[in-house]
């Protein structure tokens, strides 16, 4: 069981490259907040706070666009954090 968890999870890391921008978003019940990172893990302009509604889902990807952008990444991969190892 660990092996093919290990597997997926490998996997998932080769797909970001120099032209990706990963997203994370720390999920709370009102008020959620993103950060995004190139593939070494430098952070990458400022946070994203947004709502839980229609109006913060689209200020989100907004940003994650314009983001991209500016820093000349093709590929955007979005996660929410978590807390503590797995």
């Amino acid at each position: 069981m660990k092996y093919k968890m290990k597997q997926k999870k490998n996997q998932r890391i080769t797909r970001i490259t120099e032209t990706t921008l990963v997203v994370g978003a720390d999920i709370a019940k009102k008020v959620h907040v993103a950060r995004a990172v190139d593939f070494r893990g430098i952070e990458l302009g400022k946070e994203c706070v947004f709502q839980n509604d229609q109006n913060g889902l689209t200020k989100l990807a907004t940003w994650m666009k314009e983001l991209g952008q500016s820093h000349g990444k093709a590929d955007i991969i979005f996660g929410r954090a978590t807390i503590g190892f797995r």
